[in-house]
């Protein structure tokens, strides 16, 4: 019966299709870039038909069906226990890997990634461990995949943080219940992210126990390094080539929320930038970098030398942050790049590293 899905999906895509024309303007933000604000689209291939046993847990589970799931789009109602789990978007794989569930297809990451897998090494190793060598991933990071995405057969799709269109959350729910983003696209913290897509799987209580565990762990670990405590940090995008203007997050952007997590606070400029904008990054303008006189430490994509760079500008080198050096500089395109949108599993695989960074900045504080 599912595999009979296709048809209607293609029959809403021509649909949506004739809708979408007098706006084909819009990109699609199917996957978020993790280091900048502007999604992009790229030529979407298709994953073959893959059969996948079921998936089992040995944790009981007294879950009482049916299960609704409040969300952007309206609601998600789920009938009874989802065998097959299917992620799309960045981090939702993680949460059912965490909780010991195998998804029969995933979203390939599309940044943050060295060796070639489609995987950062986290979400790999998480499946290794579960006993799968060759899981499903869709390559959709400019648009999804829902042929193959219905070919995969789930019983739940998991997006709680992700950039669905409405269109796309009707295709998919063509497919199966789809536990969408709360409010807004790619402003889903890892708490909430967590709880939601634990409560598609039927695993809320799992999912607050995971929750838990996580926030034990952060705490344990951020108080090894009592000099972050209480200074303000903020999250920015630079582009060398053009300091006229850079972006900062703003704190419903998961990687900025992260650094209260790890004990700074937002600085009151940022607070005050967050009022313009209801998206989760905002860009400045290099001739207003005055009103960031009160961030402590600065994060950013990038390597030594953008530092150097960011310091001979002759305005962006006027930021005190910028001028003692209290800024954490986090390689672009690696994997602890790509874990500043933290996950159920990269919060434990990169939080040492991340720290050791951060308390490096703190020290030159004054």
């Amino acid at each position: 019966m599912k595999r009979n899905k296709i048809g209607i999906i293609f029959t809403l895509a021509f649909s949506l299709l004739l809708t979408a024309c007098s706006n084909s303007g819009n990109t699609s933000k199917s996957e978020q870039p993790a280091t900048t604000p502007v999604a992009t689209e790229a030529p979407v291939t298709e994953a073959p038909v893959t059969e996948k046993p079921t998936n089992d847990t040995t944790t009981e589970n007294t879950t009482e069906y049916p299960i609704s799931i409040k969300h952007a789009f309206g609601e998600t109602v789920i009938e009874s226990k989802p065998e097959r789990i299917v992620t799309i978007s960045w981090g939702n794989q993680d949460v059912p890997l965490a909780l010991g569930v195998v998804p029969v297809g995933v979203s390939e990451a599309n940044y943050g990634v060295l060796d070639g897998s489609g995987m950062l090494p986290w979400t790999g190793e998480a499946f290794k461990s579960l006993g799968e060598e060759s899981p499903v991933l869709f390559k959709d990071t400019a648009g999804l995949d829902f042929e193959a995405i219905s070919n995969a057969e789930p019983d739940v799709i998991l997006a709680a943080y992700s950039g669905l269109t409405q269109e796309e959350y009707d295709l998919l729910s063509a497919i199966a219940p789809v536990v969408a983003y709360p409010t807004a696209a790619w402003q889903t913290l890892w708490r909430d992210q967590i709880i939601m897509d634990a409560t598609g799987m039927g695993m809320k209580e799992e999912g607050e126990h995971l929750v838990a565990d996580l926030e034990q762990l952060i705490g344990e670990e951020t108080s090894e390094y009592p000099g972050i405590k209480g200074k303000t940090a903020a999250f920015f995008y630079f582009n060398p080539s053009d300091l006229g203007k850079f972006y900062v997050y703003l704190p419903e952007d998961p990687r900025a929320a992260y650094l209260t997590d790890l004990g700074m606070e937002f600085p009151k400029s940022v607070l005050d930038l967050a009022k313009e904008s209801a998206s989760f990054a905002l860009e400045l303008s290099a001739e207003n970098v005055d009103v960031l006189s009160d961030v402590d430490i600065m994060i950013a994509y990038g390597s030594s030398s953008l530092l150097e760079t960011l310091q001979a500008d002759a305005l962006v080198g006027t930021i005190p942050a910028v001028k003692r050096g209290s800024v954490v500089l986090i390689e672009d395109g690696t994997p602890l790049a790509a874990s500043g949108t933290p996950s159920a599993l990269s919060i434990p695989a990169t939080i040492d590293e991340y720290l050791k960074l951060i308390g490096e900045a703190a020290d030159k504080v004054e």
